[in-house]
């Protein structure tokens, strides 16, 4: 199974989370995901990745070696300096 681009990362945690933003970088096995969703609010930082694992799947495991992110709210997100996001 070929390594996924950050393309493919971005459309399968689309596909399973409603984002307002998502930028993700990363060299085919390591990847870093700034992730802006609604569906954040009320839920410390655990629970907010526990949900993009739940969207990304098997993929988080057979294809993705490594995933850091930023999870905000869009409250959260236009309050941060966009140098930091």
């Amino acid at each position: 199974m070929a390594d996924p681009t950050p393309v493919e990362v971005q459309s399968f945690i689309a596909a399973g989370l409603q984002c307002e933003t998502l930028q993700v970088e990363g060299d085919g096995r390591h990847f870093f995901a700034t992730i802006v969703s609604r569906e954040f609010e009320g839920l410390n930082r655990v629970k907010r990745h526990q949900r993009v694992y739940q969207a990304l799947g098997d993929r988080m495991r057979e294809q993705i070696h490594a995933l850091s992110m930023k999870t905000l709210t869009p409250t959260e997100y236009a309050a941060a300096p966009q140098d930091a996001t």
